[in-house]
């Protein structure tokens, strides 16, 4: 099925640039307006004025954040800051970060995949996304003909042929380091040999793959890839354009760590919030606990264990408890739901939040609500409705890999921001041109 191909990826020079860590940059859908001056700041090579360059007020068609982040990296190309790797070669990087005091490590393979369509079931969305960052990315794809960041993707390895692959593939030291950044840390081996390249690329023609992020990435390769091959009636299959940058993650890798991506929520009318909880009581089992702080979370952790049915942790509706709720009738509530949308889709807690408390019961519609907020730490969204900046706190379980492959094989795709895999991916470790 998924067809990987080795390719000649442009890294930083280690005879210019000493400290990687100075100039790799989170990707464009985590860098916000502070981040994005601060990394600007670190070092005038980091990769953020490639990745998500400055928007100036005097910016024109010709000379734009797009048109700014291709002179960056034809000029650091042509200074060697950057340089291309001469052999065609598939990257195995170990990603180390430190989540909850301990320290994690996510192997991925870093290579180019062919661009297949959705409905050719060989790349797997698990998500639905939104239009204006496809748009920049878009934008980004056209103006500088390269892959800035990777895509992960995961996959199935249940005869551990890659994970012993891998093994013999990182025996020897790394080809490059990255120094300690943020609890992040980076060993990158760049694998030339043949042999192991034809191992790793074989393993993977009977399995798909399943993005865990990065769909408005895919979504922006596919259109620049019709695009080119409109402009290119006598193209070759094997034009770069119809390849993209993926690292893949195995579904067992002990360090594929996926966070809930929890709701909060503002501006709502004290009639909907008086109202809220008695409608609730039409749908869901409620329990209400005492919830003063970060020692009460052990409290809601056993329910959530004990709970077998679909539940929701809400906090807001009344002053230091937590109201816990297990659903009454699967069936009942899956009725507000879209009918084409799985049985597996109607049992997330995501989709109850989205469909039956949102747009039943509070009338709201989540993709248009301004209202609407996401918080990956439920301490956070808890204390910011304490502290008065939201009225809710709609607290959800991480989801399994396992859940995201059974809602991908059934071509279906859970709620926008459902599904949080941490750490992002950097950008600039290596770069894919397309030309």
């Amino acid at each position: 099925m998924a067809e990987l191909h080795p390719f000649n990826g442009i890294r930083y020079n280690p005879q210019k640039v000493e400290n990687l860590s100075q100039v790799i940059c989170p990707p464009y859908d985590i860098i916000n307006p502070k981040q994005q001056e601060e990394l600007y700041l670190r070092n005038q090579y980091n990769y953020v004025r490639v990745e998500y360059g400055k928007q100036n007020p005097g910016d024109t068609s010709s000379d734009d954040k797009y048109s700014r982040a291709t002179a960056f990296l034809e000029q650091w190309l042509e200074d060697e800051i950057l340089v291309r790797d001469k052999a065609k070669t598939i990257y195995i990087d170990d990603h180390y970060f430190i989540y909850q005091k301990q320290i994690w490590k996510r192997r991925g393979i870093v290579a180019c995949v062919r661009l297949e369509e959705w409905h050719r079931m060989v790349v797997r969305p698990h998500e639905e996304i939104m239009g204006e960052p496809k748009t920049d990315r878009i934008n980004l794809i056209r103006a500088i003909k390269a892959n800035t960041s990777p895509i992960l993707a995961m996959y199935s390895d249940e005869q551990q042929r890659i994970a012993a692959a891998l093994e013999q593939a990182t025996i020897t030291m790394p080809h490059m380091r990255m120094g300690t950044l943020d609890g992040e840390w980076h060993n990158v081996w760049a694998i030339t040999a043949p042999a192991i390249q034809r191992e790793i690329i074989a393993s993977f023609e009977s399995e798909p793959l399943y993005i865990a992020d990065g769909h408005h990435r895919y979504e922006s390769a596919l259109v620049y890839q019709r695009e080119q091959i409109a402009l290119n009636q006598g193209y070759f299959p094997g034009e770069a354009f119809n390849f993209v940058m993926m690292t893949l993650v195995s579904f067992a890798d002990p360090g594929l760590l996926l966070l809930p991506t929890h709701r909060v929520l503002r501006g709502l009318a004290p009639t909907k919030l008086e109202s809220l909880k008695s409608t609730l009581d039409s749908f869901f089992e409620m329990q209400e606990i005492s919830f003063n702080g970060a020692d009460d979370w052990s409290k809601v952790d056993a329910w959530q264990i004990a709970e077998k049915r679909p539940h929701i942790a809400l906090y807001g509706l009344s002053n230091e408890k937590m109201l816990l709720l297990a659903l009454r009738d699967y069936e009942e509530a899956g009725s507000f739901m879209p009918s084409f949308h799985s049985d597996v889709y109607k049992q997330m807690d995501v989709s109850l939040v989205e469909h039956l408390i949102l747009e039943k019961l509070l009338q709201i519609q989540p993709e248009t609500e301004d209202g609407l907020a996401f918080d990956h730490d439920r301490s956070s969204a808890v204390q910011s409705v304490r502290a008065g900046d939201f009225q809710l706190a709609f607290i959800l379980q991480p989801l399994q890999p396992a859940v995201i492959k059974e809602i991908s094989d059934l071509a279906d795709r859970m709620p926008r921001k459902s599904t949080y895999f941490h750490p992002k991916l950097p950008s600039g470790l290596v770069t894919n041109r397309l030309v």
